[in-house]
C-alpha cells in the first residue's frame, strides 16, 4: 500500500531503507547498503551515493528495479533515483556497537592520523590494523564473474558451501576475494570469530604451537571459528605436520559448519603434493577459477585506481594502459604510480605522450614475442615432462602428445619455420611438424582427452593451461 502521509526527506529515505531491507534481505541489504552507501533527498530526487564507481555501477545494475518498486510501495509522488560517486569520504562517526564486541579486539583503520570507522561500528581491518579489500572494490569480468558471485554469495549463507577454493595465477584476484568475504562477513555476522592469514602464517604458527607445547590454544584459535581464510596454501607441499593438522582442522571446522576459504595458483587436481585426502576435501566444496584479467576487467581496474591518484588521467591514458599491459593488478597499480611521479618530477600533465616516455619499458616488456623456449617450457609444467624428453626420440604418449602440441602451439605463437622447429624438438624433417599439426587439429575437433599427470583432461583444457602460462591465447 502507497504511504501518502510522508511529511519529511528523513522520514522517506527511514521507510525507504527499512522497506528494501525486508525486500532483499536484511543480510543481503548489510552487506551491499550497510556500510559507506549514502542516501540523501531533495526536490523530489533521491541520491545514492557510492564511495567509489564499481560499486556504485553494480548497486546501480543490481538493485534499481528494488529501489524503484519499493518507491512505489512508500510515495505516491513521482521521486527519481540518481545514482552519484561520493564526491568527499563520508562524515565518520564512533558508534555504540564498537564496544558491543570487545573480544573482537579490533584494530581501527588509521588515515591521515585519524581512526576510521564504517557507520556501523566493524572496521574491515585485520588484527594489523591493515585494511582489508572489500567485495565491492572487485572489478568483474568474463574471467572471475563465477568466483565472485560465489564469494558474495558466502556471507548470506555461511557454511553451506565449504570449503570454497578458488585458484588462478599471480595477480588475478585471490587475495582480494578472501579478504573481501572476511570482510563482509564481519559486517554482516559482527559476533562471528573470522581468521584470515596465509598458509605460511599458518605454518609457522603450528610449529611454533608445536615446539612450546601450546597445541590446545593453537586448535581452538583456528577450529573454534565461523570462518577461517587461507591464502596459498600450495605453500604446504613437503610440509608434513602440518598438512596433518590442516586435514584435522577442515575435518573439524566441516562437523561444525564453519565456513572454509582457500586460495592457490593451481586447482586442487594439480596439487598432488598436498596428498589426496586434502585434494579430496578441497574439491569437495566449490572450486572457482580465477583467469588473469582481460583488457576490459584491466581498464575497469585502472579506472578504479585512477580515482585514487591526486592527479587527473584522462580517458585516452586508461585506455593506453589497459590495450599495451597486461597484467595483474598490482602491476597497474605500479604503472599509475610511475606515471603519477613522472608527472610531479616533469611538471607535466599525465597525457598520452608521458605515459609512453615514461612507461616505454613496460610497454617493450609487454610486446616481447612468444618464443620456443617459452613453449617448451609451459608444456613441460601443464604435461609434467622434462625438456629433454620433448627433444628425444621417444614415441610414448606421455611424451609424443605434448611434444605434438608444443610444435602445433609453436606454428599459431611463433614466425619460426617448419624446419627450425623441426630441428628445435629434435626432428630432422619439417614433414613431422605438419603431421603435429594435424594430428593436434584433430583432437580439437574430436575433445580429445589428454592425460596429465594429475588426471585425465580434454585438449581445450590443456591449450588454455599452456597459453595461460604464455600469457597469450
Amino acid at each position: 500500500m502507497a504511504h501518502d502521509s510522508i511529511t519529511s526527506g528523513a522520514e522517506l529515505l527511514e521507510l525507504l531503507r527499512q522497506r528494501l531491507a525486508a525486500r532483499i534481505g536484511q543480510d543481503r541489504y548489510q552487506v551491499w547498503f550497510g556500510s559507506q552507501v549514502e542516501f540523501t533527498y531533495a526536490a523530489g530526487v533521491i541520491t545514492i551515493a557510492a564511495p567509489e564507481r564499481f560499486s556504485l555501477e553494480r548497486l546501480r545494475r543490481t538493485f534499481r528495479e528494488d529501489l524503484n518498486a519499493v518507491l512505489r510501495e512508500v510515495s505516491q509522488e513521482d521521486v527519481a533515483l540518481s545514482f552519484v560517486v561520493q564526491e568527499t569520504a563520508p562524515q565518520e562517526h564512533t558508534t555504540p556497537a564498537i564496544k558491543a564486541f570487545p573480544s573482537l579486539r579490533i584494530s581501527p583503520e588509521k588515515q591521515n592520523g585519524s581512526t576510521r570507522l564504517p557507520r556501523n561500528g566493524v572496521p574491515d581491518t585485520a588484527s594489523s590494523g591493515r585494511r582489508f579489500a572489500r567485495l565491492e572494490e572487485f572489478c568483474v569480468g568474463e574471467e572471475n564473474c563465477v568466483a565472485f558471485s560465489a564469494a558474495s554469495a558466502t556471507p548470506l549463507r555461511l557454511g553451506s558451501v565449504s570449503p570454497l577454493f578458488v585458484h588462478g595465477p599471480t595477480g588475478s584476484g585471490k587475495t582480494h576475494l578472501l579478504e573481501g568475504v572476511w570482510t563482509a562477513v564481519r559486517r554482516v555476522h559482527p559476533r562471528a570469530k573470522c581468521v584470515y592469514l596465509s598458509a605460511e602464517q599458518f605454518t609457522t604458527y603450528f610449529l611454533e604451537a608445536l615446539q612450546g607445547s601450546g597445541l590446545p590454544s593453537f586448535r581452538r584459535k583456528y577450529r573454534e571459528v565461523q570462518l577461517l581464510a587461507i591464502d596459498d596454501v600450495q605453500f604446504f607441499a613437503g610440509k608434513r605436520a602440518t598438512l596433518v593438522e590442516l586435514l584435522h582442522t577442515i575435518d573439524t571446522l566441516h562437523r561444525t559448519g564453519g565456513q572454509i576459504l582457500l586460495s592457490a595458483d593451481r586447482p586442487p587436481v594439480e596439487l598432488s603434493a598436498l596428498g589426496p585426502e586434502l585434494e579430496a576435501r578441497m574439491s569437495a566444496g566449490l572450486v572457482c577459477e580465477l583467469a588473469a584479467p582481460q583488457r576490459a576487467t584491466r581498464r575497469a581496474i585502472l579506472q578504479r585506481l585512477a580515482q585514487r591518484l591526486e592527479g587527473t588521467i584522462n580517458d585516452e591514458v586508461l585506455d593506453l594502459l589497459a590495450e599495451r599491459l597486461p597484467g595483474d593488478g598490482r602491476r597497474l597499480a605500479g604503472a599509475l604510480n610511475r606515471l603519477e611521479a613522472a608527472s610531479q618530477a616533469l611538471k607535466s600533465p599525465i597525457d598520452v605522450g608521458l605515459a609512453v616516455r615514461a612507461l616505454a619499458d613496460l610497454f617493450q616488456a609487454a610486446q616481447r614475442p612468444v618464443d620456443l623456449r617459452d613453449i617448451e617450457r609451459a608444456v613441460c609444467e601443464v604435461f609434467g615432462v622434462e625438456s629433454p624428453d620433448l627433444h628425444s626420440a621417444r614415441k610414448s604418449k606421455p611424451v609424443a602428445q605434448p611434444r605434438m602440441l608444443a610444435m602445433w602451439l609453436a606454428r599459431k605463437h611463433t614466425r619460426a619455420a617448419l624446419q627450425d622447429i623441426g630441428r628445435y624438438f629434435g626432428r630432422k624433417s619439417h614433414s613431422t611438424v605438419i603431421s603435429a599439426e594435424k594430428a593436434v587439429s584433430t583432437w580439437i575437433e574430436d575433445g580429445a582427452v589428454l592425460h596429465l599427470p594429475h588426471g585425465a583432461c580434454q585438449v581445450n583444457e590443456a591449450i588454455r593451461r599452456i597459453e595461460a602460462r604464455l600469457s597469450v591465447g
